[in-house]
């Protein structure tokens, strides 16, 4: 019986690799770059986008209005268009900055994307404004869904 139990513990022992390697699954890598990243999130390129861009200015109402914003996406648009959140504060290989003209702390801007192609793109006004003066998280849905529905699904 012993030589059986130690016979199997050597034979487990051999078939085990020495060391375990860790492999990093979903989310972001900070290994890769940004557009492996795009690549690996977004594997439906006929899907228009929501950019939620944030940077790292002080603002009471971003997290509350970013929050807002992805639960309007998920309720209404998951299965439409891609979601990204993306802090372009540091952004060196996107230039986000200027092809979006971003200076707030918290801007959203819809790209129009078809058969694979950007058809142009439009950068909400004032989204952090809109969430703040609205106690009614309904009358912001309703507003932040108008103008996305106003502008991607207008082809």
């Amino acid at each position: 019986m012993h030589k059986i139990l130690w016979g199997l513990l050597i034979g487990l022992a051999i078939a085990m690799p020495l060391h375990a390697e860790l492999t990093y699954e979903g989310g972001y890598n900070p290994d890769q770059n940004m557009e492996e990243y795009f690549q690996e999130s977004q594997p439906d390129y006929n899907k228009s986008i929501i950019y939620i861009f944030y940077n790292n200015e002080p603002c009471d109402a971003c997290p509350q209005t970013i929050a807002m914003i992805e639960d309007v996406y998920n309720q209404y648009y998951s299965d439409q268009y891609s979601l990204f959140i993306i802090n372009y504060q540091n952004d060196q290989e996107y230039n986000f900055i200027e092809t979006y003209n971003l200076s707030q702390p918290l801007e959203v801007v819809l790209v129009r994307v078809d058969d694979g192609q950007t058809f142009g793109y439009k950068k909400l006004q004032d989204i952090p404004a809109l969430a703040s003066e609205v106690s009614d998280p309904n009358s912001f849905s309703r507003d932040l869904r108008y103008q996305i529905d106003g502008f991607l699904q207008n082809n």
